[in-house]
């Protein structure tokens, strides 16, 4: 294929230095359609070194103390900061999200990542007890486990590739990370800044490529003893069979189906703007999106009327534009299958209120072959449809009545999916209830993406294994030992 632009060529980054491969894969810029990076397509081979690498490294980085971890973090937060702008031009770029939403979430998240565990790695406790009638004192210790797999997806690229590595490498693990070979330019950025944190070669290692060719071989890799794993289901459960023979500890966040429950005593000028976010930002590709909308009966044709009307406001378009609301999805072939969820929706009988086949899209000349698509809202859809039930991972939800509060949590409750949930009311006692009932790992009321790094995130059912947090991840990437001593 003959391009009329250099391409940018990226390269594994293993031991402290950029490594080529001997093949490669095309990356295309979704807001236009083309190719504009070419990707190492990495396999054994390349895992192998980047473990080896890993392996060699982990008893002096594991060695160190807390605090001397905690200021090449500081140090690399501190790089990533002063480049932002760079950083953020190019989330966008490779993505497909808005310049403003890369800007004001991506790139800040991942500094926060970084400062977040080199702060909190200084504050665990252990436990300890006292047998005095045996003579004995007991206490806990936490040490790395060792060389740390961790794959991350293509939605939130940096942001949440350092959300794993960050606590790996602060509680003394070493790593091996492959971010997806649609979204890597912002980490093959970030190992051009490691060596100027003063992070020792082969802390982070970093081998781009395919699932299929070197995810698995990380995962299947006897030296590899833990997977952190962020992506969808069916991936996760091949991950799960791949790593059984070797006991590997395992961290897994997928996929949800989120309900957004809103009651008649809603505050709906609070509640329509969130549940817009909720719904389509990042365009709808956050696995924290809401997808499903439940609005009681009394109010269901006023809300219908001014989502409608508020969603139509949204601009889509060229994600450099910082007045556009919505970027580009992914890829091609990622947009088709959100396509054809509406195009089901429709043989089953819904309606499409807005969005997809409704309205038509303006793209600017440049953006005519890039992947967008409106955002879509779906009514009169029964509960069993599989754009209730599956997830779409884009820009549409489907908003349904419903009567009462215990119809609506059996309803809300009824997917294999249990990642987060919103709850809107100005009753408190209700809000109490309905959130223990709810069948998710995070439930927010009266808002909508607000996080405290502290506390577990993760999800129950087919939404995942485990949690990620200060605690869950410090758990996760150390192991623990009781030690006796009697005196």
């Amino acid at each position: 294929m003959a391009h009329s632009k250099a391409l940018l060529v990226l390269e594994n980054f293993i031991a402290g230095k950029f490594v080529p491969c001997s093949s490669y894969i095309d990356s295309y810029n979704p807001s236009t359609g083309d190719v504009y990076c070419r990707v190492p397509d990495s396999g054994k081979e390349e895992v192998e070194a980047a473990v080896r690498a890993a392996k060699d490294a982990f008893p002096a980085w594991s060695s160190k103390s807390p605090l001397e971890r905690s200021r090449i973090m500081n140090k690399l937060a501190d790089l990533i900061e002063h480049d932002l702008e760079e950083f953020a031009q190019a989330e966008s770029k490779d993505q497909g999200k808005t310049i403003t939403f890369a800007r004001t979430v991506d790139i800040p998240r991942a500094v926060y990542n970084l400062r977040f565990f080199a702060s909190s790695i200084l504050h665990h406790t252990t436990e300890c007890t006292e047998m005095a009638s045996m003579g004995c004192v007991h206490y806990t210790s936490r040490e790395p486990v060792g060389v740390a797999g961790l794959i991350s997806p293509w939605n939130l690229p940096l942001y949440l590739l350092t959300w794993k590595i960050a606590p790996a490498i602060a509680c003394g693990n070493t790593v091996v990370a492959k971010p997806s070979e649609m979204t890597s330019v912002t980490a093959w950025m970030m190992c051009k800044l490691l060596e100027k944190a003063g992070m020792p070669h082969g802390v982070v290692n970093m081998v781009f490529g395919t699932g299929a060719k070197a995810g698995e071989a990380l995962v299947c890799h006897p030296d590899v003893p833990l997977i952190s794993f962020t992506g969808s289901t069916l991936t996760a459960q091949r991950i799960t069979e791949k790593s059984a023979p070797h006991c590997k500890k395992l961290s897994l966040e997928l996929g949800g189906k989120n309900p957004a429950i809103v009651f008649d005593d809603a505050d709906l000028s609070q509640c329509i703007p969130t549940t817009l976010r909720s719904s389509f930002a990042n365009q709808g590709e956050i696995c924290l999106c809401t997808s499903r909308i439940f609005v009681q009966r009394g109010i269901y044709s006023d809300f219908v009327k001014r989502f409608v009307a508020e969603a139509k406001k949204w601009k889509v378009g060229n994600p450099s534009d910082p007045t556009v609301n919505m970027g580009a999805l992914i890829s091609k072939e990622h947009l088709e299958k959100v396509r054809s969820y509406v195009k089901r929706a429709q043989a089953e009988g819904a309606r499409i209120l807005c969005g997809e086949g409704v309205d038509s899209l303006d793209l600017p000349a440049g953006n005519q072959k890039g992947y967008f698509m409106l955002p879509t809202i779906i009514t009169e859809v029964r509960d069993e449809s599989c754009c209730m039930q599956e997830e779409i991972f884009g820009p549409v939800t489907c908003v349904v009545a419903f009567d009462t509060e215990e119809e609506v949590v059996e309803r809300a409750n009824g997917v294999k999916y249990g990642l987060a949930a919103t709850v809107w009311s100005s009753n408190v006692g209700r809000v109490h209830r309905v959130a223990r009932r709810l069948q998710s790992g995070l439930v927010w009321t009266n808002c909508w993406l607000v996080r405290d790094l502290n506390l577990p995130f993760g999800g129950m059912k087919a939404s995942g294994i485990g949690r990620e947090g200060a605690k869950d991840s410090y758990e996760f990437f150390t192991e623990v030992k009781t030690i006796t001593i009697k005196h």
